[in-house]
């Protein structure tokens, strides 16, 4: 299956949202592990947080974006941007 990069940017002043809808947000991720490549939050050089980064399993572009708005922190607000975009691993331990 296609991989989809996901890069979401937090909103302006949305750590109480985060905060908030957290444990759905993780259990969005628990409960769609087997199409996860890889997942985290990603920070800034003060360790706040800056957004998520997602490497998804997803029949395409639109499936994936789909699949992210579904996140608890999407209709919560917490993410001023999502972009999708196709992805090929061509280094590293993922690369084929």
């Amino acid at each position: 299956m296609p991989l989809f990069a996901i890069i979401t940017l937090d909103a302006p002043g949305s750590d109480e949202a985060r905060a908030t809808h957290r444990e759905g947000h993780l259990s969005h991720f628990r409960d769609n592990a087997k199409d996860i490549a890889v997942a985290g939050p990603i920070f800034n050089d003060d360790g706040t947080s800056k957004g998520s980064l997602v490497i998804l399993r997803s029949e395409s572009a639109d499936a994936a974006r789909a699949w992210i708005e579904r996140d608890p922190f999407y209709p919560a607000g917490v993410w001023q941007n999502i972009d999708v975009s196709a992805f090929k691993a061509a280094s590293g331990d993922w690369a084929a």
